[in-house]
């Protein structure tokens, strides 16, 4: 699934495509997404895209007549700015075609992605998006509101991490990733975790953020960034996949777990 980093390349790529940028025509071959795209998105037709943003997992594209486009990749979505010639894949649903002659495409095979009209005069209070936790790489997301949260919870410190209300975009493999960092094991209680640890941890899931973000977001088997290419930050990886391999601080073999229903990938040595 297209996490934080991925839908951020996906934002940062597609942003200078379309900013400012009137839509001439909007092409749907097919509604039934999760939720079906909604009829009055016709109406955008000839109206101009202001900005793009992300909140979370979620594009925002502000339309000038106060409206905003929520565009959610979903399980597999992809978006990529191409020639309106180019023919149509299988999983093409969605096109709009800008005044500059090329085409914004939505491409999703298996249709858990979204693309919706909000019609809010402030999106962020819709409700998918009104009750999620502080972004990881902003100003709100800091070592105290971690331990602020952690201090009633008994659940694993990875659960926790990866509830949205709690904080948002961190994944399972960016979870991962970010608790070897820190050096603390996956299934260690959150309120038994010292507030210096937590502190660490909340350091580390920004950089792991930061850096799949620098380096194109994770190369997963259906994430394309828009313009096509695949992302390296997997090349990286130090636990997350790599069960039974050595890991690359101290040679001892990657554990793996079900936890969460998620994999989980820790280091024996390196996380206590």
């Amino acid at each position: 699934m297209p996490e934080l980093p991925e839908v951020e390349t996906t934002r940062r790529g597609i942003e200078p495509h379309v900013t400012g940028v009137r839509m001439t025509e909007w092409i749907v071959r097919r509604h039934d997404l999760r939720q079906p795209i909604p009829e009055n998105i016709m109406e955008l037709e000839g109206r101009c895209i202001l900005a793009v943003t992300r909140r979370s997992k979620y594009l925002l594209l502000a339309i000038d007549d106060g409206t905003t486009v929520l565009i959610h990749l979903g399980m597999s979505g992809s978006l990529r700015v191409i020639d309106p010639a180019e023919a149509w894949k299988k999983h093409d649903h969605v096109g709009i075609t800008l005044s500059h002659g090329r085409q914004l495409r939505f491409h999703d095979p298996r249709r858990f992605g979204l693309v919706l009209r909000l019609m809010e005069n402030d999106p962020l209070e819709y409700g998918l998006l009104k009750n999620l936790g502080p972004e990881p790489l902003e100003s709100k997301f800091t070592a105290d509101w971690l331990k602020s949260v952690c201090a009633t919870r008994s659940a694993a410190i990875k659960l926790v991490i990866m509830d949205a209300k709690i904080v948002v975009g961190v994944g399972n493999i960016y979870a991962s990733e970010a608790l070897f960092r820190a050096g603390i094991r996956p299934a260690n209680p959150a309120n038994k975790i010292s507030n210096p640890r937590l502190g660490i941890l909340v350091t580390a899931i920004r950089e792991v953020l930061t850096d799949s973000i620098h380096e194109g977001g994770t190369t997963l088997r259906d994430f394309l960034n828009s313009d096509g290419a695949p992302g390296y930050f997997k090349q990286r990886l130090f636990v997350y996949g790599r069960k039974g391999e050595p890991c690359r601080i101290c040679k001892t073999s990657i554990r793996h777990a079900v936890l969460g229903q998620r994999s989980t990938y820790w280091c024996p040595k390196c996380q206590k």
